[in-house]
């Protein structure tokens, strides 16, 4: 039976592709915006700071609230 052995070849190695910072800040800034909105509905939506009339906002959050320690009783 024949035995095959692994030679070594020269490989170049990988290099990452650059990602420039251009492409990135837009979708930074989006998403730092889009938590920032999170935050505010599940930390500050209530009394006098609220944008919406009502208890809904604060009942569809409340238990995100509590998890994420924002006390609201």
């Amino acid at each position: 039976m024949a035995q095959h052995v692994a030679q070594p070849t020269a490989t170049t190695p990988v290099v990452p592709a650059k990602l420039p910072l251009k492409a990135i800040a837009p979708w930074a800034i989006f998403f730092g915006v889009l938590m920032l909105v999170l935050l505010y509905f599940v930390g500050a939506e209530q009394g006098a700071t609220s944008v919406f009339s009502g208890a809904d906002v604060h009942e569809w959050v409340h238990d995100a609230r509590h998890l994420l320690g924002f006390p609201c009783h």
